[in-house]
């Protein structure tokens, strides 16, 4: 059913949310939490996504809400449609979060820029912590660069800009890395699939990733990645020494560290920037163990954790990467990682996945490449 407030335009200085949900007491609850945002306008509503997208060239809403299962058109379906025709930032909210589902990933691999779990009613203290984070989720990917879908491009296509291809590999050569650490926020789930798949199962580095994520993200995420990619990738367990070929996220709720004997360190030590995880934390641990051997990427989020710890992996001579503004949904990270001074590249996304995949590349075939005086990457040398 929509409801009348699907017929109010969306006033230009709020942001105008179209809730689509085949419950109506979900629908209830989550127009009373956003009733309290000043800033923030329920433009319409609807059963399925099929009315929905009725409904999107009519109010033209900043962002879209929608729940996973609903009859006529899921919300895979809704969101496949609307990042053909109408893209735009979709908030997915799903009780297949807190059931560790991976199908509520697959909107995200569909072009969805962020999942919650749906929020419910209950105690007021409970309320009111769902609404916050709704809020501020909304308010967040309101703005965002939206994406139809990641470009994708093979090894010997991205091989053709050299210059920065040759560079990395050359920094490799020298500092013969050991361990490389991911940090991401908003956008991130999306981000990391689209480098994780694309590395070989005798990858030769553990990969550590801090991705900011909601109260029962993670079980679905790993999950998800796991089926999706040829590394293995697991939550770390306590006190279990990282693994070349893995992908190892933190516990829920937890910092990831290593210890002085290499070994994982799950830790509830007070949040930082607000998070626990944190990616400063992790970088800043994997610092102190291995010094210079570390290769540290930050990709898209909002905020500032990870900035300080690139920053100690780029004092400590190891090597750091921060996506591109242009492939990032959301700069705030990689911004202030580049404005403190601790990122050596700045790299689009598609890059970054070609680079991390070409370390399988031999010392020899990379010396090959960068002596041979006929070569387009000798003279980046």
């Amino acid at each position: 059913m929509i409801s009348e407030e699907s017929k109010i335009q969306n006033p230009k200085s709020k942001i105008g949310v179209l809730l689509v949900d085949d419950s109506p007491i979900a629908l209830t609850v989550l127009k009373r939490m956003l009733s309290t945002s000043p800033d923030i306008e329920v433009v319409g509503t609807a059963e399925n996504g099929k009315e929905a997208l009725k409904l999107i060239p009519i109010l033209k809403p900043a962002v879209l809400c929608t729940d996973l299962h609903m009859p006529v058109m899921d919300g895979l379906e809704l969101t496949k449609e609307v990042m053909r025709i109408h893209p735009m930032p979709i908030l997915v909210l799903s009780v297949s979060v807190r059931e560790g589902s991976t199908n509520v990933f697959k909107l995200l691999e569909a072009g969805a820029v962020d999942v919650m779990l749906k929020p419910k009613g209950g105690l007021e203290s409970e309320f009111e912590k769902a609404k916050k984070e709704l809020v501020t989720k909304i308010r967040i990917i309101a703005g965002v660069r939206v994406f139809r879908k990641f470009r994708k491009e093979r090894t010997s296509e991205i091989l053709e800009s050299g210059m920065r291809i040759a560079e990395f590999k050359s920094a490799i050569q020298i500092s013969k890395p050991k361990i490389i650490v991911i940090g991401a926020s908003t956008g991130g789930p999306q981000a990391l699939h689209e480098i994780l798949r694309e590395l070989p199962s005798d990858f030769p580095l553990p990969v550590i990733c801090i991705q900011h994520i909601s109260e029962g993200f993670l079980k679905g995420l790993v999950e998800w990645l796991n089926e999706q990619c040829r590394v293995k990738v697991r939550i770390a367990e306590h006190v279990e020494s990282p693994l070349s070929g893995t992908v190892y996220f933190p516990q829920e709720g937890t910092h990831l560290k290593i210890d002085s004997g290499g070994r994982f360190v799950c830790s509830t030590d007070p949040p930082i920037y607000g998070h626990r995880p944190s990616i400063t934390v992790t970088m800043r641990s994997l610092v102190q163990h291995y010094g210079k051997d570390v290769i540290s990427v930050l990709l898209t989020g909002m905020g500032g954790d990870g900035s300080e710890g690139m920053l100690a992996v780029q004092q400590a001579g190891g090597i750091t990467i921060a996506q591109d503004e242009k492939s990032s949904v959301v700069f705030g990270m990689p911004k202030q990682a580049i404005e403190l001074g601790g990122a050596q590249h700045i790299l689009p996304l598609e890059e970054i996945s070609n680079i991390l995949t070409n370390m399988v590349i031999t010392n020899s075939e990379v010396n090959s490449l960068l002596r041979n005086p006929n070569s387009k990457y000798h003279k980046w040398r």
